[in-house]
């Protein structure tokens, strides 16, 4: 029973430690884009970015990417960036979803959906999901709303 226990409250903290927190840096992530090439992301590129996991078999993930494309327009220009990830695990779904949507922002996929190492590694549980960093690559929102989005950038 000791051993059970043991077992269960180690990976308890593990689940509990692999999911990012307000405050943490970005964690290095490597995916590939619409073209399958390999992206690293590893820095914010001092600009404000908001990771965005979605799939194109959920509604409000897609009604999302229409908001999405319109801060995307607002504010592209102004120290801000959007890098969309896909937990699609058919890969023409989603591309036939980025061309749908019109979306023209860095899009990135990680076939193995929920079960995929960046998906863990960021604790997402539903869809959609999004993680705001600073330009230092520090967390400061998780989920933000597109008002709170747009506060932040016109406060910097």
């Amino acid at each position: 029973m000791k051993k059970i226990l043991l077992l269960l409250s180690v990976v308890l903290s593990f689940s509990l430690t692999a999911q990012i927190k307000i405050g943490n840096m970005l964690p290095v992530t490597t995916l590939n884009d619409s073209s399958n090439h390999e992206v690293i992301i590893f820095t914010t590129n001092q600009k404000f970015t908001l990771f965005d996991f979605w799939a194109s078999y959920c509604a409000p993930c897609r009604r999302a990417n229409k908001e999405l494309v319109t801060l995307n327009e607002t504010y592209a220009n102004q120290n801000f960036q959007i890098i969309g990830i896909s937990l699609d695990t058919d890969k023409r779904k989603w591309l036939k979803a980025i061309e749908k949507d019109k979306i023209v922002y860095l899009q990135l996929n990680d076939p193995n959906g929920f079960d995929a190492a960046t998906a863990v590694r960021f604790g997402v549980e539903q869809l959609p999901a999004s993680f705001l960093f600073d330009p230092s690559g520090k967390l400061i929102a998780i989920n933000p709303t597109q008002q709170q989005i747009s506060n932040t950038l016109n406060l910097k």
